[in-house]
C-alpha cells in the first residue's frame, strides 16, 4: 500500500508539473499577443498622424500655380496703366482658381429664390418682401455656402423674405 500514495503522488506531480507547463505557455502566447497587438496599434496611430499631415498635400500642390499667377498679377499690377487689362487678368486668376477646386469635389451652392432650408443655410436676417411668393425664400446671400463631395462645407448666409 505504500507504493500507491507514492504513485499518486508522482500522477500528481506530473499532472502539475503540465498544467504549470500549459499555464506558462498560456501566458507567453498572451504576452506576445498583447505585444503585437500593441505595436499594432502603435502603427496605426502613426500611419493616423501621417495620413493627416498628409491630407491636404494634393490640394495645396494643385494650388501652387495659382500662387504663380497671383504674383504674376500682383507684378504686372505695378507697372499696369490699363485696368482692364488687370481686371482681365483677375478675372482669369479667378476662374482659374474656382476650376481647380472643382476638380478637387468644392461645389457652390445656389441659394438665391430657392425656399430657406435651415440644413443648407443660415439666415442672417430677414427682410419684409412686398411679393407673397417670395415669403420664406432666399432673397440675398450674404456669403456663399459650398458643398465638398456632396456634404456642406460651409453653410450659407442669407437673408430670407419674411
Amino acid at each position: 500500500m505504500a507504493t500507491e500514495p507514492s504513485s499518486d503522488t508522482a500522477e500528481t506531480a506530473t499532472a502539475e508539473e503540465q498544467l504549470t507547463a500549459e499555464l506558462k505557455e498560456a501566458n507567453d502566447k498572451y504576452i506576445r499577443l498583447y505585444a503585437e497587438f500593441d505595436n499594432y496599434k502603435r502603427r496605426v496611430a502613426k500611419e493616423r498622424l501621417e495620413l493627416m499631415q498628409t491630407a491636404g498635400k494634393d490640394i495645396m500642390a494643385s494650388l501652387l500655380p495659382l500662387i504663380d499667377d497671383f504674383d504674376r498679377a500682383l507684378k504686372a499690377m505695378e507697372t499696369a496703366t490699363e485696368v482692364d487689362t488687370i481686371k482681365e487678368g483677375i478675372s482669369l486668376v479667378s476662374h482659374k482658381l474656382k476650376n481647380t477646386l472643382a476638380q478637387k469635389g468644392l461645389k457652390a451652392m445656389e441659394s438665391i429664390g430657392k425656399p430657406f432650408d435651415p440644413e443648407l443655410q443660415e439666415a442672417i436676417t430677414s427682410v419684409p418682401v412686398p411679393d407673397e411668393d417670395q415669403k420664406g425664400k432666399v432673397i440675398d446671400e450674404i456669403e456663399k455656402g459650398y458643398y465638398l463631395h456632396d456634404k456642406v462645407l460651409r453653410h450659407a448666409k442669407v437673408v430670407v423674405g419674411n
